[in-house]
């Protein structure tokens, strides 16, 4: 751990490990790329001895990306033990940025997927994992800007308070800091952006399994657990994603149903809204904002209010796409323009250079927020002869991210001057 009043830069070149990445491996695993033959090669070059530290972190990736996420999880602990610092495959060989990413340890949906913001870009990344009990090196490896990627998840909780203690010395620019990265917790999100005009954001409490089901038995009733919640409400373990363990509970007796599936001890608790629109279709809309810019990711239509883009299933309907094509179109003109400020209060609240959100508009025309986040996958993987309109937005948002790094840094340099 660095203890000195400063952090200073590595004055030679640091030891990092070069690898495939998270973006080529990804991108090979949607098109529907075997990765079993490479698996197995890099199996084998592990086994012989041979086997580099950016190989066995692209080792632990492959595993995931395979089903296989406890394999991939202890491979990558393996690995991070004797090493933490690793660059991604840049565009060019002369980089004009170098920006070193600051993540945790953990599965490979838990730190900002960075490499897809920076596709095609000649910005050179490097990662450095920050491990429980290593925590950060004596001398940082050279960079003009770094961010911090790593998510608000239990699992993080370490890796953000060293880069907390030391954000104060940080020796370039730093975004994302982990204090603020903490209220994206879905327990503190809604306290934070309580009270501003034209945005709702139901009260979001982590309730313990005996209330839930002291809760679902009549013995206290839904307001002892937060004063707006109330039937139908939604429920989901604490610590699951991309909707596992997500339910609409209509009364008790289905609180009780939910609770004999289910064998987690902490919930997550928020009445429901109905967010349908006229039609009787629920709109939900994924956001990246940059610098206080928002800028439009995607758009799922569905006759279901648990959305996420898959089960929108946008691929095979020409008229979602094209409501998506014109929502993508009309976007600084239509709906940032209708949730301006509301928006731009929420930005400022978070103070975070980068986040997503994920919302839709209620009946009253309200801006929804369901969650907000630092780690959201934003890519450009769509079949662009499927999704012809998306290549284009994706590469605004991408520059718009890297034209965000520049700035900063260069701003940086000019204070320094």
């Amino acid at each position: 751990m660095q203890h000195q009043a400063n952090l200073p830069i590595a004055k030679s070149e640091p030891k990092y490990a070069d690898r495939i990445g998270f973006a080529q491996l990804t991108q090979q695993a949607f098109n529907g790329v075997d990765l079993r033959p490479l698996c197995d090669s890099l199996m084998a070059r592990v086994a012989d001895g041979k086997a580099q530290a950016g190989e066995g972190l692209d080792l632990s990736l492959i595993a995931q990306l395979l089903g296989e996420k406890d394999a991939g999880l202890a491979i990558q602990a393996e690995v991070l033990a004797f090493h933490q610092l690793f660059r991604s495959p840049c565009a060019t060989a002369r980089p004009s940025l170098r920006v070193l990413a600051l993540a945790a340890a953990i599965d490979m949906g838990g730190n900002t997927p960075i490499e897809f913001l920076l596709e095609g870009s000649d910005i050179e990344l490097m990662t450095l994992y920050v491990v429980k009990g290593v925590g950060l090196p004596e001398s940082l490896p050279d960079h003009d800007i770094a961010i911090v990627v790593a998510s608000d998840s239990e699992e993080c909780r370490d890796a953000l308070a060293v880069i907390e203690g030391a954000a104060p010395r940080w020796p370039r620019p730093l975004l994302n800091r982990p204090n603020r990265i903490a209220s994206l917790d879905r327990d503190k999100l809604h306290r934070l952006l309580a009270g501003i005009d034209g945005l709702e954001i139901p009260a979001t409490v982590c309730v313990a399994r005996a209330q839930m089901l002291a809760l679902s038995q009549g013995q206290i009733a839904c307001e002892d657990v937060t004063r707006e919640l109330r039937f139908p409400m939604i429920a989901r373990p604490r610590g699951t994603h991309a909707g596992v363990g997500l339910a609409k509970l209509d009364d008790h007796s289905a609180l009780a149903n939910y609770l004999t599936d289910r064998q987690e001890q902490e919930f997550f608790v928020a009445r429901f809204v109905d967010y349908s629109s006229p039609d009787g279709l629920f709109r939900k809309y994924r956001l990246a904002v940059v610098d206080g810019k928002p800028y439009a990711c995607h758009m799922a239509i569905a006759d279901r209010w648990d959305i996420w883009y898959l089960n929108a299933y946008m691929a095979f309907s020409v008229e979602k796409r094209a409501e998506e094509a014109a929502f993508m179109l009309d976007f600084d003109d239509a709906f940032a323009a209708r949730h301006r400020a509301a928006l731009s209060e929420m930005s400022r609240r978070l103070g975070l250079e980068y986040f997503t959100v994920d919302c839709a508009e209620n009946q009253n025309g309200e801006l929804l927020i369901f969650e907000a986040d630092n780690t959201a996958v934003v890519h450009n993987m769509d079949p662009p002869d499927v999704f012809p309109y998306k290549p284009p937005q994706m590469r605004k948002i991408f520059a718009a991210f890297t034209a965000m790094l520049s700035r900063h840094a260069e701003a940086s340099k000019k204070s320094a001057a």
